[in-house]
Parts: structure tokens; C-alpha cells; sequence
């Protein structure tokens, strides 16, 4: 039996683009409570400052706010609680190497409900920009943006 048309909920992390650079990215499923999906669903979360980080070999989230269920009761959840992301291990091993071999770090860009109405992550490896890099793409968007408006012209 389908269910009614679902909307596809996107929250994006719009700051992590511009203060990283992203090498690899994956799409994670994460651990949630019923009360956690469906703040999800009302599009009440936020990914400013989230970041991914190891702990007894599976990946945790950690930073990232899922407000808390307007009609829920006393067993409502933790705003801001680590959530694991559910990974293949191939891919966890692959990750972890990566972040402990150089300076990298692993980021969420993207929160959104697939088609079977599941939660998933998209999280990017990624290296830290400097300032001269930040700007230095500005211009270069900048410097695109004026060739695209000249050709409409």
C-alpha cells in the first residue's frame, strides 16, 4: 500500500563549501528515535557546525540539532546528541585510515529522506581551506558569473 505523496525534505550545510574542500563523499544512514525522524520531516534541523568523528570504530556525528517534536511528550529527544551514521565496513576502515594518515576531516553537507522515506547523510571527506583558497574561488565564481551574464546578453 503507498502512502500519500511525501515531501523531500533537504537540509543542506551551506557553510561547509566554502570553508572546505571536498575530496570523497558518502551517503550514510543515521540512527534516529521516532520523535528525531519526524522533527527531520518538518524540515527542523540544522547542520552548522556538524562534524564527523570515530569512536570505538563506528562514526558519530556530533554538533548537528534536530529541534525537538513539537507534539512530543517527556520522551521527546536530545537536541544536539551524537547519532551514528550507519556505514558499510569497508567503507568505515577506508575513512578512517584516510583521516588518521593526513589533516582530513570528515563533514556532513547534505540531510534528506530517500524515496522509502529513510533518513540519510551525505558526509564528505574533506581538507580544510585556507583564506587565500576562499578567496581566490570567489573571484573565479565571480569572474564566471560575469561571462554567463555577458552570453545571455
Amino acid at each position: 500500500m503507498k502512502r500519500g505523496k511525501q515531501h523531500n525534505v533537504l537540509i543542506k550545510n551551506k557553510k561547509a563549501s566554502h570553508d572546505y574542500l571536498f575530496i570523497d563523499t558518502y551517503i550514510a544512514g543515521i540512527q534516529l528515535t521516532g520523535t528525531e525522524i519526524k522533527s527531520i520531516r518538518a524540515g527542523k534541523a540544522s547542520l552548522v557546525d556538524s562534524f564527523c568523528r570515530f569512536r570505538n570504530g563506528e562514526l558519530y556525528v556530533t554538533g548537528m540539532n534536530i529541534s525537538e517534536y513539537y507534539w512530543g511528550n517527556i520522551n521527546n529527544h536530545e537536541p544536539r546528541r551524537e547519532r551514528k551514521l550507519l556505514l558499510h565496513r569497508k567503507e568505515l576502515r577506508k575513512l578512517e585510515r584516510k583521516i588518521k594518515e593526513s589533516g582530513l576531516t570528515i563533514i556532513m553537507t547534505k540531510l534528506f529522506i530517500n524515496d522509502r522515506g529513510l533518513a540519510k547523510a551525505e558526509i564528505a571527506l574533506a581538507k580544510g581551506r585556507k583564506e587565500y583558497d576562499q578567496r581566490e574561488s570567489l573571484k573565479r565564481k565571480d569572474a564566471q558569473r560575469e561571462i554567463d551574464r555577458k552570453l545571455k546578453l
